[in-house]
């Protein structure tokens, strides 16, 4: 790629998708919007006595969801993205949340503005590890040309402040806190959750939960969350320049978050994000890239003549 514009533009683009590829639309993006049907999806109003049954009230059955997907510990992900003409991307692979974010994630490009830049440096698909203090990201080899030879990118978390202000503190707290129950504690925020049905997702019967946000209200809505709990969450939407997000998620018998989708408008336009777990206490194993073949984003920001926050 030509350019010191083009390889910052990269390296902080980067630093989005990998957060997006993790922590979903509540960071401000995400894809493949999907309703209740598709992938084979079947849907029922009929009443169950299994996992969320309609015998169970909504806030009920999303607080045992929350508490048994947070404590399954990990899972296998798959992920689509849009973020209006600025990406579309997908994500695949495992991750942990007992003892900080661990895993690995293939993340591909498919679309946008996002993709065209990735293209230029010479791969649109790229390998996304995460560790409990940065994350690294695999370039390739037209990069590593441009970063003496180093094909891995590190980001510390500490260090994603510096991204740009407010911004950037909300891709560190993102990163450090993503799990897949954030989406159940979003349902839960909205003030208006509600039991859809009873649906089958990729062959397991689930119930379909539903509700909007509307971070305005959120401090003053009589959700589920405490006002400690409901105040993180509003800044974290209004830094993502999130204003109103709808949530869908699919709870299996076992209580288990098994697909989310969100969407909604963030400062960069309208997004959407399905995301599929399964899997739930698969092993994850994440090893650091080797130390002389990976380059710290802030020092290359800096060897091009520019601050991290440019």
């Amino acid at each position: 790629m030509k350019g010191t514009n083009g390889r910052r533009a990269g390296l902080s683009i980067v630093a989005v998708t990998l957060l997006t590829g993790v922590a979903g639309c509540s960071s401000g993006g995400s894809g493949g919007s999907e309703g209740s049907g598709g992938d084979g999806e079947s849907s029922s109003s009929s009443s169950s006595s299994k996992g969320g049954g309609s015998h169970v009230s909504p806030i009920a059955a999303l607080r045992t969801a929350e508490k048994s997907t947070d404590g399954a510990d990990s899972a296998k992900v798959e992920s689509t993205t849009t973020m209006g003409s600025l990406m579309a991307m997908t994500a695949d692979g495992s991750l942990g949340w007992g003892d900080g974010l661990t895993g690995t994630l293939t993340i591909t490009y498919t679309g946008g503005t996002m993709a065209d830049t990735m293209r230029q440096l010479g791969a649109t698909s790229m390998e996304a590890r995460y560790l409990p203090d940065a994350y690294y990201a695999r370039m390739g080899d037209v990069f590593a040309e441009q970063a003496g030879g180093k094909h891995w990118i590190k980001y510390p978390y500490e260090a994603l402040e510096t991204l740009g202000g407010g911004s950037g503190a909300y891709l560190k707290d993102q990163m450090e806190n993503s799990t897949p129950n954030q989406s159940v504690k979003l349902l839960l925020a909205s003030g208006d959750v509600r039991r859809v049905g009873e649906e089958t997702v990729r062959g397991e019967h689930t119930t379909h939960y539903s509700g909007t946000v509307e971070v305005a209200d959120l401090a003053t809505r009589n959700s589920s969350l405490s006002d400690s709990q409901l105040a993180d969450l509003k800044k974290q939407l209004e830094q993502a320049g999130v204003t109103t997000e709808t949530v869908d998620i699919w709870v299996d018998d076992e209580n288990l978050l098994v697909k989310k989708v969100e969407q909604g408008q963030a400062a960069n336009g309208a997004y959407s994000q399905t995301a599929y777990y399964s899997d739930y206490g698969t092993p994850v194993d994440t090893e650091v890239p080797p130390a002389a073949d990976t380059a710290d984003f802030s020092e290359l920001l800096q060897q091009q003549g520019a601050g991290p926050t440019s």
